[in-house]
């Protein structure tokens, strides 16, 4: 083996990773993947983040989204303001 851990596919076809058999490694090849697998989690760990601080930055979010928005907000006033003359003229 490279050192390098191989997907397997389950027998159910489900495409999820089946790790190699007990004592088909060695100790250095688990390390490597380990070493590997902490690189690939810290990677995703900076993307998420990322993605965080992006999504609920809500001045960002409003610039970007400002005409569905305005929409919304339009929406909203045109429907209030048909409930309250419909109240009224209950009255």
């Amino acid at each position: 083996m490279n050192g390098t851990p191989t997907t397997q596919l389950g027998g159910s076809g489900n495409g999820r990773y089946v790790p190699p058999a007990p004592g088909s490694r060695s100790a250095e090849q688990i390390r490597a993947d380990v070493v590997r697998q902490r690189h690939e989690l810290a990677r995703s760990m900076d993307a998420l983040r990322v993605r965080w601080s992006e999504t609920t930055d809500v001045k960002a979010q409003v610039e970007k989204h400002q005409s569905q928005i305005l929409v919304g907000v339009a929406v909203v006033g045109a429907l209030t303001a048909a409930l309250l003359l419909r109240r009224r003229r209950r009255r």
